[in-house]
């Protein structure tokens, strides 16, 4: 039973155990599932790509908006609901951690209405404000308006992962996921290129693939919550509602959102610049940046681990465990995701020729590549260190982070066009710049002031 399993987490040897030992058992299954999830990245990059050079802009025009929601479910309000349940466990608060579920769901509830109304009223004014016209804002719009019209099943499932992670149990998201990326690669393909004599939805096929499995993994991660208890969900929607318990989620999530927000922001921003030179500057930027959209999960995957186990050494006052739980995290993902992101760099070209054929396409995205893929380090760094803060609840210099990362993007990158003609590199570069910015502001802060209590 899941609530058992919480109440025992005081005894368990999260507060004891070898760091790298307990981080390898939380972040491992997640870590998986997002690595399967680089296959997956790719599966849709490719299948995209046969749909011609049209779907593929128009999908980068639509990115940094699921990007911007996913992160927000799964990373910002999603890493509230496991800080918030992992503090209360981590002190000792059983009952407000039953409690925490009914909450969580509702804010699942209502963050999901907030993008399905912005996705249906104010997202096709953005996307032309962004450049899109013609038959690349067709295609992104026909995408856009089906994905966000499931946006509920997919905070759900985020927010089912999120509780279960918060209370130590990482594995059955990640079995879960596992098996879902498995049916979605096929399905994907099925509803996007067609079968047989079969056309296919085209690019609304890849909005169709991801509600399909969402809805699967919704009422397997519900039944894994409930599990053991048949009337489990009945009590639970009778529980009282408090407002402190709201407060406990957003507290950490709402901030986490923000950098969440910023960093979408940042994408907007950038994604404008680069179209300005064209279609197949977009379209191959599109495929340059999807690299990014593929080694992210992995410092995901890693940084949720980090959450559960900062939050439960926070809950219980531990905080120089939670300090060199971050630093454990944090140098992983600097080294794995440099590593990937070095390897890409040096065959920037073969990379780009597996999505693409159109000579200026491919230039755009090896020019991209090379002068943002070695600098994924730092970003990982950062944004793993950024999750460990969630767990920590100390939120205030991620967010710091996430702004000057805009500015250096954004502002640099309209410098670079505007002022000093540096054209399409110019933009690259001060992407490149920013990444490398926000990870060594997050490092360097907590380098130079460590966690430490708040009364102490």
């Amino acid at each position: 039973m899941w609530f058992r399993r919480l109440e025992r987490v005081l005894s368990h040897p999260l507060l004891s155990a070898p760091i790298g030992q307990s981080l390898v058992r939380l972040a491992g299954p997640t870590t998986a599932v997002m690595a399967v999830q680089v296959l997956v990245a790719i599966a849709e990059a490719w299948f995209v790509a046969r749909l011609g050079i049209e779907a593929l802009a128009g999908i980068a025009l639509v990115i940094p908006f699921i990007t911007l929601m996913m992160n927000m479910a799964n990373g910002g309000m999603g890493g509230g609901v496991a800080s918030a349940l992992a503090r209360a466990l981590g002190g000792g608060r059983h009952e407000d951690a039953r409690a925490l579920v009914l909450h969580t769901l509702l804010l699942g509830l209502g963050c999901a209405a907030v993008f399905t109304a912005f996705a249906w009223t104010m997202l096709p004014t953005v996307l032309r404000w962004l450049g899109g016209s013609g038959a690349v804002l067709q295609e992104a719009l026909a995408f856009s308006t089906v994905w966000f019209s499931g946006a509920v099943v997919l905070w759900l499932s985020a927010f089912l992962s999120a509780l279960l992670r918060g209370g130590g149990d990482s594995a059955t998201p990640g079995r879960i996921g596992f098996a879902m990326s498995v049916l979605y690669i096929p399905l994907l393909g099925v509803l996007t290129l067609g079968l047989g004599d079969w056309p296919g939805l085209g690019l609304v096929g890849c909005a169709v693939a991801p509600l399909i499995t969402g809805v699967a993994s919704v009422v397997l991660l519900a039944q894994a919550v409930g599990r053991g208890r048949q009337d489990f969900w009945r009590t639970l929607a009778h529980a009282p509602l408090q407002l402190r318990l709201f407060g406990e989620i957003l507290r950490v999530g709402a901030m986490g959102s923000v950098t969440t927000i910023t960093a979408t922001l940042t994408a907007m921003l950038v994604t404008g610049l680069v179209s300005r030179f064209g279609t197949a500057a977009l379209a191959g930027f599109s495929i340059g940046m999807r690299l990014e959209f593929m080694l992210a999960p992995l410092a995901f995957g890693i940084g949720t681990g980090a959450t559960t186990l900062v939050g439960i050494a926070a809950g219980a006052g531990a905080w120089s465990r939670a300090v060199k739980v971050a630093w454990t995290a944090g140098l992983f993902a600097f080294f794995a995701m440099g590593a990937i992101g070095w390897i890409i760099a040096l065959m920037p070209e073969t990379w780009s020729r597996l999505f693409a054929s159109d000579p200026a396409v491919i230039a755009a995205s090896v020019a991209c590549i090379v002068h943002i893929a070695p600098f994924y380090c730092l970003f990982g760094l950062g944004l793993t260190l950024n999750f460990a803060s969630q767990g920590a609840g100390r939120m205030t210099v991620p967010v710091v982070a996430s702004v000057a990362r805009l500015i250096a993007a954004a502002g640099g990158g309209w410098f670079a066009v505007e002022r000093m003609g540096l054209g399409l590199d110019g933009v690259f570069g001060a992407i490149a710049a920013s990444l490398a910015i926000y990870g060594l502001v997050i490092a360097g802060s907590l380098l130079v002031t460590p966690w430490r209590s708040r009364r102490g």
